[in-house]
Protein backbone atom coordinates (compact mmCIF):
# COMPACT_ATOMS: atom_id res chain seq x y z
CA UNK A 1 0.00 0.00 0.00
CA UNK A 2 1.55 3.74 -0.84
CA UNK A 3 3.02 5.42 2.27
CA UNK A 4 0.66 8.28 1.79
CA UNK A 5 -2.98 6.44 2.69
CA UNK A 6 -5.41 8.87 3.74
CA UNK A 7 -7.60 7.66 6.35
CA UNK A 8 -10.96 8.80 6.42
CA UNK A 9 -11.32 8.84 10.30
CA UNK A 10 -9.24 8.30 13.04
CA UNK A 11 -9.03 9.54 16.19
CA UNK A 12 -7.16 8.57 19.74
CA UNK A 13 -8.55 8.07 22.97
CA UNK A 14 -7.28 8.65 26.08
CA UNK A 15 -8.90 9.05 28.96
CA UNK A 16 -9.00 8.16 32.19
CA UNK A 17 -11.15 2.20 44.52
CA UNK A 18 -12.78 1.86 48.97
CA UNK A 19 -11.54 1.29 53.54
CA UNK A 20 -11.69 3.25 56.39
CA UNK A 21 -10.45 -0.56 58.00
CA UNK A 22 -11.37 -3.34 55.64
CA UNK A 23 -11.33 -3.34 51.60
CA UNK A 24 -14.31 -3.55 49.73
CA UNK A 25 -14.46 -4.75 46.04
CA UNK A 26 -15.52 -2.02 43.82
CA UNK A 27 -18.50 -2.11 41.84
CA UNK A 28 -18.18 -0.69 37.93
CA UNK A 29 -20.17 2.39 38.67
CA UNK A 30 -18.46 5.19 41.08
CA UNK A 31 -18.73 4.49 44.49
CA UNK A 32 -18.13 6.95 47.53
CA UNK A 33 -15.81 5.04 50.31
CA UNK A 34 -16.67 4.70 53.54
CA UNK A 35 -15.35 8.37 54.85
CA UNK A 36 -17.80 10.07 52.39
CA UNK A 37 -15.19 11.89 51.37
CA UNK A 38 -13.57 9.84 48.74
CA UNK A 39 -14.65 8.25 45.93
CA UNK A 40 -13.26 5.97 43.06
CA UNK A 41 -14.69 4.27 39.53
CA UNK A 42 -14.95 1.09 38.45
CA UNK A 43 -12.54 -0.57 36.11
CA UNK A 44 -12.28 1.17 32.58
CA UNK A 45 -10.48 0.87 29.60
CA UNK A 46 -8.24 2.86 27.56
CA UNK A 47 -5.30 4.26 25.53
CA UNK A 48 -2.46 4.16 27.90
CA UNK A 49 0.05 7.06 25.71
CA UNK A 50 3.03 3.91 26.48
CA UNK A 51 1.75 0.89 27.25
CA UNK A 52 -1.22 0.82 24.74
CA UNK A 53 -5.30 -0.55 25.82
CA UNK A 54 -5.27 -1.23 29.22
CA UNK A 55 -7.73 -0.82 32.53
CA UNK A 56 -7.79 2.22 34.93
CA UNK A 57 -9.87 3.82 37.21
CA UNK A 58 -10.38 6.86 38.54
CA UNK A 59 -9.99 7.88 41.94
CA UNK A 60 -10.04 11.15 44.34
CA UNK A 61 -11.72 13.55 46.58
CA UNK A 62 -15.75 13.31 46.78
CA UNK A 63 -17.67 17.23 47.56
CA UNK A 64 -14.16 18.19 48.92
CA UNK A 65 -13.88 21.66 49.97
CA UNK A 66 -11.39 24.64 49.43
CA UNK A 67 -9.16 23.35 51.14
CA UNK A 68 -9.24 19.90 51.28
CA UNK A 69 -5.97 18.06 50.03
CA UNK A 70 -5.30 14.46 49.43
CA UNK A 71 -3.02 11.98 47.88
CA UNK A 72 -3.90 8.85 45.82
CA UNK A 73 -1.70 5.88 45.58
CA UNK A 74 -1.55 2.17 44.51
CA UNK A 75 -0.09 -0.62 45.44
CA UNK A 76 2.01 1.80 47.80
CA UNK A 77 3.28 3.76 45.71
CA UNK A 78 2.04 7.43 45.42
CA UNK A 79 -0.09 8.44 42.23
CA UNK A 80 -1.04 12.20 42.33
CA UNK A 81 -2.02 14.84 44.84
CA UNK A 82 -5.53 15.99 44.50
CA UNK A 83 -7.64 19.11 46.18
CA UNK A 84 -10.64 20.95 45.43
CA UNK A 85 -8.94 22.41 42.04
CA UNK A 86 -7.97 19.18 40.63
CA UNK A 87 -10.50 16.90 43.07
CA UNK A 88 -9.32 13.36 40.94
CA UNK A 89 -7.32 11.30 38.75
CA UNK A 90 -6.90 8.57 36.68
CA UNK A 91 -4.33 5.57 38.14
CA UNK A 92 -3.69 2.77 35.44
CA UNK A 93 -3.86 -0.87 37.05
CA UNK A 94 -1.35 -3.55 36.98
CA UNK A 95 -1.98 -7.05 36.05
CA UNK A 96 -2.93 -8.52 39.50
CA UNK A 97 -5.05 -7.24 42.46
CA UNK A 98 -4.56 -3.72 43.52
CA UNK A 99 -5.34 -1.49 46.37
CA UNK A 100 -5.66 2.05 45.26
CA UNK A 101 -5.57 4.40 48.38
CA UNK A 102 -7.49 7.72 48.79
CA UNK A 103 -6.05 9.58 51.69
CA UNK A 104 -7.31 13.24 52.92
CA UNK A 105 -4.85 15.15 54.29
CA UNK A 106 -5.34 15.50 58.33
CA UNK A 107 -8.04 13.26 57.39
CA UNK A 108 -9.66 9.67 56.92
CA UNK A 109 -7.83 6.87 54.22
CA UNK A 110 -9.99 5.17 52.21
CA UNK A 111 -9.01 1.99 50.10
CA UNK A 112 -10.31 0.68 47.15
CA UNK A 113 -9.52 -3.20 45.96
CA UNK A 114 -9.23 -3.60 41.72
CA UNK A 115 -8.98 -7.46 40.54
CA UNK A 116 -7.26 -6.21 36.75
CA UNK A 117 -5.43 -10.12 36.63
CA UNK A 118 -8.53 -11.39 34.28
CA UNK A 119 -6.89 -11.99 30.84
CA UNK A 120 -7.62 -14.21 27.93
CA UNK A 121 -4.69 -16.31 25.59
CA UNK A 122 -1.92 -15.11 27.96
CA UNK A 123 -3.04 -11.50 27.25
CA UNK A 124 -1.41 -9.05 29.72
CA UNK A 125 -4.22 -6.98 31.40
CA UNK A 126 -8.07 -7.79 31.34
CA UNK A 127 -8.76 -5.09 28.42
CA UNK A 128 -6.75 -7.68 25.73
CA UNK A 129 -9.76 -9.70 24.22
CA UNK A 130 -9.13 -13.31 23.55
CA UNK A 131 -7.95 -13.72 19.77
CA UNK A 132 -6.95 -17.49 20.23
CA UNK A 133 -10.13 -18.76 17.77
CA UNK A 134 -8.74 -16.35 14.69
CA UNK A 135 -6.96 -18.28 12.46
CA UNK A 136 -3.81 -17.12 10.30
CA UNK A 137 -3.43 -17.40 6.56
CA UNK A 138 -1.18 -20.86 5.57
CA UNK A 139 1.90 -18.02 5.34
CA UNK A 140 0.96 -16.45 8.01
CA UNK A 141 0.15 -12.72 7.00
CA UNK A 142 -3.37 -12.59 7.24
CA UNK A 143 -5.42 -13.57 10.51
CA UNK A 144 -8.67 -14.26 9.86
CA UNK A 145 -11.58 -13.77 13.18
CA UNK A 146 -13.27 -16.82 14.47
CA UNK A 147 -16.22 -15.28 12.47
CA UNK A 148 -14.95 -15.56 8.88
CA UNK A 149 -16.35 -11.96 8.44
CA UNK A 150 -13.33 -10.16 8.64
CA UNK A 151 -9.83 -10.53 8.25
CA UNK A 152 -6.45 -8.51 9.12
CA UNK A 153 -2.61 -8.21 7.67
CA UNK A 154 -0.46 -9.48 10.65
CA UNK A 155 2.36 -7.43 10.33
CA UNK A 156 2.15 -3.67 10.25
CA UNK A 157 3.34 -1.91 7.43
CA UNK A 158 4.63 2.40 7.97
CA UNK A 159 2.37 5.05 6.34
CA UNK A 160 1.57 8.98 7.10
CA UNK A 161 -1.21 9.16 9.07
CA UNK A 162 -2.82 12.46 7.74
CA UNK A 163 -4.18 13.50 11.56
CA UNK A 164 -1.25 13.12 12.97
CA UNK A 165 1.61 14.60 10.38
CA UNK A 166 3.38 11.48 11.77
CA UNK A 167 4.59 8.05 9.79
CA UNK A 168 3.08 5.77 12.41
CA UNK A 169 2.54 1.76 12.16
CA UNK A 170 -0.60 0.41 10.44
CA UNK A 171 -2.37 -2.64 9.80
CA UNK A 172 -5.28 -3.64 7.07
CA UNK A 173 -8.38 -4.56 8.26
CA UNK A 174 -10.94 -6.27 5.39
CA UNK A 175 -14.25 -7.00 5.26
CA UNK A 176 -13.99 -11.19 4.20
CA UNK A 177 -17.65 -10.68 2.00
CA UNK A 178 -20.55 -8.08 2.12
CA UNK A 179 -20.99 -7.57 5.68
CA UNK A 180 -21.73 -4.09 7.64
CA UNK A 181 -18.73 -3.81 9.70
CA UNK A 182 -18.31 -1.00 12.27
CA UNK A 183 -14.61 -0.77 13.52
CA UNK A 184 -13.08 0.57 16.05
CA UNK A 185 -9.61 1.08 17.46
CA UNK A 186 -8.98 0.99 20.63
CA UNK A 187 -12.82 1.83 21.80
CA UNK A 188 -12.87 4.95 19.28
CA UNK A 189 -15.50 4.87 16.34
CA UNK A 190 -13.08 4.54 12.98
CA UNK A 191 -15.00 3.54 10.29
CA UNK A 192 -17.57 1.58 8.78
CA UNK A 193 -17.30 -1.40 6.13
CA UNK A 194 -19.49 -3.23 3.49
CA UNK A 195 -19.63 -3.96 -0.26
CA UNK A 196 -19.32 -0.01 -1.04
CA UNK A 197 -16.06 -0.21 1.41
CA UNK A 198 -14.40 -3.40 2.12
CA UNK A 199 -10.94 -2.24 3.25
CA UNK A 200 -9.62 0.61 5.74
CA UNK A 201 -6.43 1.02 6.96
CA UNK A 202 -5.82 1.15 10.89
CA UNK A 203 -3.00 3.34 12.18
CA UNK A 204 -1.55 1.61 15.98
CA UNK A 205 -0.41 3.87 18.97
CA UNK A 206 2.23 2.93 21.04
CA UNK A 207 1.89 -0.17 22.66
CA UNK A 208 -1.01 -3.26 22.36
CA UNK A 209 -3.90 -1.70 20.14
CA UNK A 210 -7.18 -3.42 20.41
CA UNK A 211 -9.00 -3.28 16.69
CA UNK A 212 -13.07 -4.48 16.86
CA UNK A 213 -15.23 -5.13 13.60
CA UNK A 214 -19.17 -4.96 15.13
CA UNK A 215 -21.33 -6.56 12.61
CA UNK A 216 -24.61 -5.23 14.26
CA UNK A 217 -25.51 -7.36 17.76
CA UNK A 218 -24.44 -10.79 15.83
CA UNK A 219 -21.02 -10.65 16.36
CA UNK A 220 -17.41 -8.86 17.21
CA UNK A 221 -14.06 -9.51 15.62
CA UNK A 222 -11.15 -8.48 17.39
CA UNK A 223 -7.61 -8.34 16.48
CA UNK A 224 -4.48 -7.36 18.98
CA UNK A 225 -1.60 -5.60 17.43
CA UNK A 226 1.70 -3.68 19.06
CA UNK A 227 2.57 -0.13 17.72
CA UNK A 228 5.78 -0.32 19.22
CA UNK A 229 6.44 2.80 20.19
CA UNK A 230 3.49 4.37 18.22
CA UNK A 231 6.06 5.44 15.27
CA UNK A 232 8.25 4.40 12.21
CA UNK A 233 10.26 5.16 9.95
CA UNK A 234 8.78 5.49 6.03
CA UNK A 235 10.43 3.21 3.34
Amino acid sequence: MNSKIILSSVAAAFMAVMVLSAPVWAATSPQPGPSGQTYASGMQCALHPVYGFGPFVTAGLLNPKRNTTGTVSINGESVATVSFMSPDTNVWLSNQVNSVVVAVDRGPADSYTFDASLSYDGQPNMCIPDTSYNNPSADGTLEYAASGKSYATVTPGCALNPLTGRAQPYVNLIDNGTYLLNVSVNNVPLTQLSSRRRHTPVFLSAGLNVISAANGSLSIDYYVRDGGNGSCTLP
